[in-house]
């Protein structure tokens, strides 16, 4: 019979299923809606809806029945964090390994197809976690918007509005962030836009998306739009240098990677890459790849993977 394994990426705006065989082929992937959020009675049908319709496509794209498909391991990584799903997860899945993990772990693993590394996210929010060979893990960063995030997209936008600000109020220098902000958002002042940003017409990520703003602005020569991008960059190598500093003694090998889109700048990502002091690149596989790889990490076995690319993991 064969032993079938199941990676799952639970995320604010979808859910990507993938299910792999023991020697890490690839055999079926599916997509369905967000399942972060349990909490309220709404929140735990869409969760159970998201996953039970990832994996049921996936198991379609496999050839497999979903009602009868059985894993021999399964993780599962969600942006929420696992404690209130992994009850719901265990009455969804016939699976006799279940692991129940976060984001950040699934896309480390994915980012350096489950070798030791660290990887930095920079997102609308910012964090860098890691693993070294002997399993240990270590974060920094990922605080939220309120106490940290440093370095994340809401960080660049709430910093260029502080610049628009004080220009405006006239005790910072002068900056082409101001009329920018205010042509994008149909603002009449900075004040004003200020007010907008605090309520709910601005939600988290509408705020967080002006940081491409910032990065247009920079790239036209504007210098503290280009200060802005720069100190975010300096945030993010200060996390992914303290997780390295905690996790591989000097000399030791260890993959690095980035992803989010803050790092589309390419102004963000020189200096990041300037500051940190060792290689970094892109992820090579996915976080639903990742929850694949921890899924065959949890039965004991190490299997390269194959065939993911050509599912949209």
């Amino acid at each position: 019979m064969q032993q079938l394994y199941l990676g799952v990426d639970g995320g604010q705006s979808s859910t990507i299923a993938l299910i792999g065989d023991a020697s890490g082929h690839v055999l079926g992937a599916g997509a369905s809606g967000p399942s972060n959020h349990v909490g309220a009675a709404e929140g735990r049908e869409k969760f159970v809806s998201a996953v039970e319709g990832c994996v049921a496509a996936a198991c379609r794209e496999a050839g497999l029945h979903a009602a009868t498909v059985r894993f021999e391991a399964a993780c599962l990584g969600f942006s929420g964090g696992p404690a209130d799903k992994e009850p719901i997860l265990r009455q969804l899945l016939n699976t006799a390994r279940l692991l129940v993990t976060t984001d950040a772990l699934i896309a480390l693993a994915g980012a350096t197809a489950g070798e030791p590394g660290i990887i930095t996210i920079a997102g609308t929010g910012s964090i860098t976690f890691g693993r070294n060979a002997a399993g240990r893990t270590a974060r920094a960063g990922g605080w939220g918007y309120l106490f940290g995030d440093e370095g994340g997209a809401f960080h660049i936008a709430r910093q260029a509005l502080r610049a628009a600000l004080g220009y405006e109020e006239g005790w910072r220098p002068p900056t082409a962030l101001r009329q920018a902000l205010l042509e994008a958002t149909g603002a009449t002042s900075a004040n004003e836009l200020l007010h907008r940003f605090y309520s709910t017409e601005f939600a988290r990520p509408r705020i967080a998306s002006f940081a491409k703003l910032v990065d247009e602005v920079a790239r036209q020569g504007d210098a503290t739009a280009l200060e802005v991008l720069r100190e975010a960059a300096r945030e993010l190598a200060v996390i992914a240098v303290a997780v390295r500093n905690q996790l591989f003694e000097p000399g030791e090998p260890f993959r690095s990677a980035y992803v989010g889109g803050v790092f589309r700048s390419a102004i963000v990502l020189e200096e990041y890459r300037r500051l940190i002091g060792f290689q970094c690149a892109p992820p090579i596989h996915g976080p639903a790849a990742g929850a694949l790889l921890e899924a065959y990490r949890a039965a004991g076995l190490d299997p390269e993977l194959s065939k993911v690319q050509e599912f949209k993991s």
